[in-house]
């Protein structure tokens, strides 16, 4: 997807003044160098403006040393809005006989060029803010679990981050995923 300049303009501004005011969440990071690498990655600019449009409200939370490769990830206080009520992946959508939901969280992210934060990935992004204290967000399930059926979601309540499992078929109003991407 081609993104207008206005929209790229937009969309930078956004992303400068997110970043500017949660420098916890990448400190000894520069914006001039997320921007470059920003700038050289018309492909990034597009799944941000996705994260973004989403409610995803993505921020940098770390670089890659020895690659410089910086890491973007949903920040917005619960799941973004714009992914909820998603069964876990295709197979689990095309098990449902009735009331399906619109789709699954896999394919939204692949379709969106990011990937779904792991459990670690997800725990990890908690010790930046509370996250999820009203909402859960699907979590990349192992591979074992996922040929049984299941799948994993995360969120945080009463002060702890908890990983539950439910059938990957399953969805909920208040259930969305988190996204990574590496710039």
């Amino acid at each position: 997807m081609t993104m207008k300049p206005k929209e790229r303009e937009a969309l930078l501004s956004t992303l400068k003044s997110r970043f500017e005011h949660n420098m916890h969440r990448h400190k000894g990071i520069a914006w001039a160098a997320v921007q470059a690498r920003l700038d050289a990655n018309p492909e990034a600019m597009s799944s941000l403006l996705a994260m973004e449009a989403t409610g995803g409200e993505p921020d940098v939370i770390g670089q890659d040393k020895a690659s410089g490769t910086f890491t973007f990830c949903d920040c917005a206080a619960e799941s973004p809005a714009g992914r909820r009520s998603l069964c876990y992946d295709r197979a689990a959508l095309d098990s449902r006989k009735e009331h399906k939901p619109a789709g699954s969280a896999v394919e939204m992210a692949a379709a969106m060029g990011i990937e779904l934060l792991t459990e670690a990935q997800y725990r990890a992004l908690q010790t930046l803010g509370d996250f999820d204290t009203k909402t859960s967000s699907w979590v990349s399930a192992p591979t074992d679990m996922r040929a049984l059926g299941g799948a994993l979601f995360c969120d945080r309540r009463f002060g702890r981050v908890f990983a539950y499992h439910n059938g990957a078929q399953s969805y909920y109003a208040g259930r969305g995923f988190r996204g990574l991407l590496r710039v």
